[in-house]
């Protein structure tokens, strides 16, 4: 499957779907003239992201997150059914809390904090204290569809965390991380009322902010849908001179009959940013974390810029064979580009002096994918079975340029920091082709899975057994160079990475009376191994060119979850290794390090008293650098990981004001290290947020304000460290922010 080569504006994707909306009233009429030997048998449409027949996981008490999610290729699950940990938040939420983006949602999570990538913008995410890039969120169920380095929230019903390893259950991402847990996004669908909503907001800055959220059912029994979002932000952020532009529209359609479902979705979002807030990175004269400067104030150069276009994708299908066995199928593409012109900062001492230099990049990114299964209930005397049988592709290129100048660095500084007109590139700057970036990467993954769900004595004994083999082909390319000048029309020199793993997996799930489940799990998750450099530690390495076998990190967790009605909570125990290399005593390189994460996640989540919803949890974390190779790191902590970190929010009816609810979030994440060798602490800081809302009825109109502010005490902090692996940089928290909106539903 492949996407045009145009990148349709919101205004065309709107003016679309209007056209389809307004024909939906004449569509109903038609039917309802029909004669009745022509109209379907009568089915029941309940909204689904995923042309699954079991739709959408219900909300729980309160609205804030959903009964259950996706589970991989086990489909959507109850939380007290399966044996892993799933959080699903819900549109409700991603509405009333105006979350701007998918890391705005996951910090409500406490096991996920939000970083940045290395040398850009891009959001990273420290789940269980492993890094998941947004490369590799999962869209629909399917990997790496959605835009690279920021997703914007508007077009989205749910944001699901399956935290912990998954390798069975949705494959090895692309980039070999997501080790800690994954995400994934379910796309908007129409419900069964019809939905005319228009959101009109601002926030500190100037910024400007507006939304349409379309949508309308028809056809013989409401049988299809359509919904449309479509949004626009533009001005500044809060922070002294950046500015950010924001157009988004997404299509989603749906249809089903008694025995098939299907659904398609096509998006779009065009980001731009100008003179963002850099990453800071200590130098090797810094020992001691500097203080975090005034959270308003920028050193980034006015001539920096980072834009991000993409467009995506995908189409999902379900068929019913009989009444035990359903097929389906699902296939995705992406096409994105993005540019920028950055100076990132460079600390040189304590005192926040430090150095900038001017790198440009360009690239180019195709992703396409897919996935074919069958799932299958039959029973064997007492024992149920839930089986199931799947095949997954991925296939991506990666075209990029670049030009650098590090030998050509201007002085700044971060707390006074100098500003400089754009320069001029130096005669030795490394530079390529802009306008043909060359092939640097291509990565194929393919992997064919089997499972089945036990279920014992009248379902409260589950057993989950499955088993996936994966194959992983990636392939590199150096850029070749000349004369200083990077040739990257074209691609260099490959070098390639082919391997395979079959990684089992085995879960139970023990119900001692209704409202409580116990549970346990072993899982595995699967990285590319390394290739053997020629030298390690500046010592020649005598296997150098070998190919190390994929990584195999091992997950073991034991929980409990439990089901008030009202009040929902959990707590999980786990322990995860993860390999890492090194040159050993013999002078070969081979995995015999690792990092063990180990730690306790507890969750609270409902309305424990009727207008009181509450949400949030504790996780405690003892991350540990083990056998490295150095007695300066053994036994060290792993960089940007707290010991704890914790979220929780709270939302109130106030009594006596019907439509009023006023709502509070702390979140706090403690102390953490930016090397590997624990030289360089960097403080814990915890953050408070405020906001509020009122629904009304004016003029027969439902109408909603919302107001919020972000950091509300305008703490100055380091937000996170890395993002990266092996990479300690800084990323300075926002300052106050106010944010206001109105939503009108016509």
């Amino acid at each position: 499957m492949s996407l045009p080569s145009f990148a349709p504006s919101p205004i065309a994707l709107a003016a679309l779907a209007a056209l389809a909306l307004s024909a939906a009233p004449a569509l109903r009429a038609q039917t309802a003239a029909a004669p009745a030997a022509a109209t379907l048998s009568t089915v029941t449409v309940e909204a689904s992201a995923d042309a699954s027949a079991e739709g959408l996981s219900k909300p729980f008490a309160g609205g804030q997150v959903a009964r259950g999610g996706r589970a991989g290729i086990l489909g959507t699950q109850d939380n007290q059914d399966t044996p892993f940990a799933i959080t699903s938040y819900t549109h409700e939420l991603i509405q009333n809390q105006q979350a701007r983006s998918v890391g705005d949602v996951l910090q409500n999570d406490p096991s996920v904090r939000v970083a940045r990538g290395f040398s850009n913008f891009q959001e990273s995410y420290f789940i269980r204290g492993f890094l998941l890039s947004s490369d590799y969120i999962g869209y629909n169920g399917l990997y790496s569809l959605l835009p690279r380095q920021y997703i914007s929230s508007e077009l989205f019903e749910r944001v699901e965390v399956l935290h912990g390893a998954s390798a069975f259950l949705t494959g090895a991402t692309p980039g070999g991380d997501g080790i800690g847990g994954t995400v994934n996004l379910l796309p908007k669908r129409a419900g069964n009322e019809p939905l005319s909503q228009v959101t009109l907001g601002t926030a500190s800055g100037s910024q400007f902010y507006a939304a349409a959220d379309l949508s309308r059912r028809f056809g013989p029994d409401d049988s299809t849908g359509i919904r449309v979002n479509a949004a626009h932000r533009e001005g500044g952020t809060g922070i002294d001179r950046e500015k950010v532009r924001l157009d988004v529209a997404s299509v989603g359609l749906d249809w089903r009959s008694r025995a098939a479902r299907l659904s398609a979705d096509i998006g779009y979002q065009d980001h731009r940013l100008n003179a963002t807030r850099t990453n800071v990175t200590p130098g090797a004269g810094v020992t001691a974390i500097p203080r975090a400067p005034d959270a308003s104030g920028n050193w980034a150069q006015p001539w920096s810029f980072s834009n991000e276009r993409d467009t995506f994708g995908t189409v999902r299908g379900e068929y019913d064979l009989n009444d035990q066995v359903t097929g389906w199928f699902a296939a995705g593409a992406r096409r994105g580009r993005e540019a920028n012109s950055l100076g990132n900062l460079s600390l040189s001492n304590n005192a926040g002096a430090g150095t900038t230099y001017r790198f440009d990049n360009t690239g180019e990114e195709t992703v396409k994918t897919g996935e074919l299964g069958v799932r299958a209930k039959v029973t064997t005397g007492s024992v149920k079975h839930a089986l199931v049988a799947s095949y997954a592709y991925f296939g991506s290129d990666r075209k990029n340029s670049y030009t650098f100048d590090f030998g050509n660095t201007q002085a700044t500084s971060l707390y006074n920091p100098t500003l400089s007109a754009l320069p001029a590139f130096s005669a030795t700057a490394a530079s390529g082709n802009p306008a043909a970036p060359g092939l640097t990467a291509s990565k194929r993954l393919s992997s064919f899975a089997l499972g089945d769900t036990l279920s014992f004595l009248d379902d409260t004994l589950l057993l989950t057994l499955g088993v996936r083999h994966q194959v992983i082909d990636t392939t590199n390319y150096t850029y070749a160079t000349f004369r200083g000048t990077v040739q990257n029309s074209v691609a260099g020199t490959p070098s390639g990475y082919d391997q395979s793993r079959t990684s089992p997996a085995a879960g139970i799930v023990f119900k001692p009376r209704k409202d409580v489940s116990v549970y346990a799990n072993y899982i595995e998750a699967l990285s590319p191994g390394e290739t053997a450099p020629t030298l390690s530690g500046g010592l020649p390495v005598l296997n150098a060119g070998t190919q190390l076998a994929p990584y195999v990190a091992k997950q073991k967790e034991v929980g409990v979850k439990y089901d008030g009605g009202r009040l929902g909570a959990s707590a999980a125990l786990f322990s995860t290794d993860r390999p890492r290399a090194l040159r050993n005593a013999a002078g070969f390189f081979s995995s015999e390090g690792k990092d063990t994460h180990q730690g306790l996640e507890t969750t609270v989540f409902g309305e424990p008293v009727r207008g009181l919803r509450v949400l949030g949890g504790v996780t405690l974390l003892d991350a540990k650098q083990k056998s490295t190779g150095s007695a300066a790191t053994d036994g060290k902590k792993v960089i940007g990981v707290p010991d704890a970190q914790a979220s929780l929010s709270a939302e109130w009816d106030v009594p006596g004001v019907r439509g009023l609810a006023v709502n509070a979030r702390a979140t706090a994440t403690g102390s953490s290290q930016a090397n590997a060798t624990n030289t360089l602490r960097v403080p814990g800081w915890t953050r408070f947020d405020l906001g509020a809302r009122y629904a009304t009825d004016i003029q027969g109109r439902l109408v909603t304000l919302r107001a919020r502010v972000d950091n509300v005490a305008d703490r100055n902090y380091w937000a996170s460290v890395g993002g990266y692996p092996n990479a300690g940089y800084l990323v300075l928290g926002a300052p106050r922010v106010f944010s206001l909106s109105a939503s009108v539903d016509f």
